[in-house]
């Protein structure tokens, strides 16, 4: 199989994924145990500084946002990410805790593009190297199926693939032309869901967007999700559990996790709180200021949704839901 050209970006991550397989057969308990706990202790046990951490999904939809708040609250940093999330990534390069981005989008559609992203980059403080949305999902589930790449279509003949680490390969039965994108595994993951049960067979209503691609892909594996249920209820619809239990190291419940961003089918956004945050992200004192008073102000996610406005206004996001 021939190289036919590179893209200029280094490559942050490239794990073999043998070694990966091996590690989760060794340290991944298959009993159907527990995994219920607390933000603060999710974060301290399955997230480490200098580690590579994926979030998921994409824009504002679905945030692991509880999760994300309390690694900054931690102040855990040096950190590696994937970069598809915007609300997640913007929080944690604004708290200075990123030092490498493997990056898609990341503007905010009507808002704007990320005054955070942008300083970051301009002044040298994090590393970027591009993908697009749909490469760097595919890069997951290559790790996902044990492959060391996936070939595929996506960012031939773009500067994208120009500012990326993949690679243009000759297809070996074809000829043609494809584009080489190397697996990506991630030392912890960190996902939201709409429910779970207490060993973390979790179940996602709507778009699944990457997250059963993203949770084969790590090696600690963090869910937050709206709902505990029984297993029982779990077991009535197995076709529904897109992450099974034996793959997550643990379970957070936290109703309202994704704000502001929005949870399909049960809150939409709180785009008064997102024009905030924007606003005062405009400048690095401003958004420092952000930080002060909703994140490392507040001592949980629960203090978070209290001083939003508590149940009052969680019921109103919910309402605007039931109108879309």
């Amino acid at each position: 199989m021939s190289e036919l050209a590179s893209g200029r970006g280094p490559l942050f991550r490239m794990q073999p994924v043998d070694e990966l397989r091996h590690w989760i057969r060794e340290n991944k308990p298959k009993g159907l145990v527990s995994k219920l706990m607390t933000e603060k202790e999710a974060i301290s046990r399955f997230v480490t500084k200098g580690c590579y951490m994926g979030v998921e999904l994409y824009g504002s939809v679905r945030c692991p946002m509880s999760l994300v708040r309390e690694v900054v609250r931690q102040d855990i940093g040096e950190l590696e990410l994937a970069g598809q999330g915007v609300l997640e990534n913007d929080l944690l390069i604004a708290a200075g805790l990123v030092k490498k981005l493997d990056i898609t989008y990341h503007g905010y559609e009507v808002f704007g593009i990320s005054p955070v992203l942008r300083r970051a980059c301009e002044s040298g403080e994090v590393q970027t190297v591009e993908w697009s949305n749909a490469a760097l999902a595919w890069r997951f589930k290559a790790a996902a199926m044990g492959l060391p790449f996936l070939p595929a279509r996506s960012m031939l003949g773009t500067d994208t693939f120009e500012y990326s680490a993949a690679k243009e390969i000759e297809c070996p039965f074809t000829g043609q032309k494809l584009c080489a994108l190397p697996a990506l595994t991630l030392d912890a993951g960190l996902i939201h869901v709409h429910r779970a049960d207490e060993y973390g067979n979790c179940q996602i209503d709507g778009i699944s967007g990457f997250g059963m691609e993203m949770a084969r892909a790590s090696k600690r594996l963090i869910i937050s999700a709206e709902k505990i249920v029984p297993h029982e209820e779990i077991a009535k619809y197995p076709e529904r559990t897109l992450i099974p239990y034996y793959i997550v190291d643990a379970v957070v419940h936290a109703p309202g996790g994704a704000l502001p961003g929005e949870m399909p089918f049960d809150y939409w956004r709180d785009e008064e709180h997102m024009k905030l945050y924007f606003e005062m992200a405009k400048d690095a004192e401003g958004v420092k200021r952000y930080i002060d008073e909703w994140v490392l102000g507040t001592d949980s996610h629960e203090d978070f949704m209290n001083k939003l406005g508590g149940d009052k206004r969680f019921a109103e996001l919910c309402a605007q839901a039931t109108k879309r």
